[in-house]
């Protein structure tokens, strides 16, 4: 049998030490997720629109109650091109929007815009001091999901996840998904419930009072 000296051992054990080292490297190159700092457009721009919003709610001067109808038209125009209201009425309305005219669909596109709107800036306008971090996407051809925390100054962590489609190499969100519960599907539920227990109109006339 052949014998080896102390040092051949040492070296033959440091050999394999490497290989495995190696071998784990490559494999958790496989499995884990690529890094956030190599995001994609979906992040970016979902990124983007989020800063400025921040950029806008953490402005001294628009504190004041005298300038809060400035404030809220300083979001409203960087919030709504990033939203696909059309389509996020479409899904809320569920099978009820096919049944509304062209004109109903308009008004109906209008008015959930403005309440969706200030129900985002209202919840992210609660987090200015906090960080917000971006912990994961997911692009299949036109869909993608960004996940979002909030980290609050408690250390609790707040997740909404955005849910976009692309549409003329723009990335819109169609849903927000607030600590797992979907922002479409709940007014869907909601919408439901007015509508079977009293109609449409009705259903039109509750929003614009929640916006008043």
């Amino acid at each position: 049998m052949s014998k080896f000296s102390a040092s051949t051992v040492i070296k033959m054990i440091q050999q394999r030490r490497v290989a495995t080292v190696g071998g784990l490297f490559l494999l958790c190159c496989i499995l884990l997720p690529s890094s956030p700092l190599r995001a994609g457009a979906p992040t970016e721009q979902v990124r983007a629109t989020v800063d400025k919003v921040l950029a806008i709610v953490r402005n001294p001067n628009l504190k004041p109650e005298a300038q809060k109808e400035d404030l809220q038209a300083q979001l409203a125009q960087v919030i709504y091109p990033r939203f696909d209201f059309t389509e996020m009425a479409k899904r809320s309305l569920g099978p009820h929007w096919g049944r509304r005219t062209a004109e109903e669909q308009r008004e109906f596109v209008k008015i959930f815009a403005a309440l969706l709107g200030r129900t985002y800036t209202d919840r992210i306008e609660s987090y200015t001091s906090q960080t917000i971090l971006y912990t994961r996407e997911i692009e299949d051809k036109e869909y993608a999901e960004v996940d979002t925390k909030i980290i609050t100054d408690k250390r609790e962590e707040v997740s909404i996840n955005y849910k976009l489609h692309s549409i003329d190499n723009e990335w819109k969100v169609y849903d927000l998904v607030i600590e797992d519960i979907s922002v479409v599907n709940n007014y869907r539920s909601q919408f439901d419930r007015v509508i079977a227990r009293s109609s449409f109109e009705e259903l039109v006339r509750v929003m614009k009072e929640k916006q008043s």
